[in-house]
């Protein structure tokens, strides 16, 4: 089963952008996110995805443990812009990357491909977080 990586912070990348730019965008993504899927998960259940995700990406980006262990209210990501803010833009952009694919395989998982890419339209749109965009490569 081939999954679609997930990269709306691909034009903010290290093209000029610094960690603290990757981080705010970063922030502004997640905060559409919530947006979306909040009025239909609730905000404890987007905030449970969320977590889950921060969880699972510790593995590969153990720095993001103080991202997992700040996430203490639902939509306050200001754990996570610290977090990515203190990496290198290419570190923070990886990891940031590898966050937003996590989250949309378990939302994935959890409710199906279609639904997933329809709930989460609005906020791969470059319009919610300005000038990122989304990376529809398989």
């Amino acid at each position: 089963m081939g999954r679609r990586a997930v990269n709306p912070l691909r034009s903010i990348n290290v093209d000029g952008a610094g960690a603290q730019g990757i981080a705010d965008a970063a922030v502004a993504v997640w905060a559409a996110i919530d947006g979306a899927l909040s009025p239909v998960i609730g905000t404890r259940g987007n905030a449970a995805l969320y977590k889950r995700t921060l969880h699972l990406a510790r593995a590969q980006f153990p720095w993001l443990a103080a991202a997992y262990e700040g996430a203490v209210q639902p939509g306050d990501y200001s754990a996570l812009r610290a977090a990515l803010a203190q990496q290198t833009a290419t570190d923070a952009s990886q990891a940031h990357d590898a966050l937003l694919r996590i989250f949309n395989d378990l939302l994935a998982d959890l409710i199906g491909r279609s639904l997933t890419k329809r709930l989460l339209q609005a906020a791969w749109s470059p319009n919610s977080y300005g000038n990122a965009v989304q990376d529809d490569s398989p």
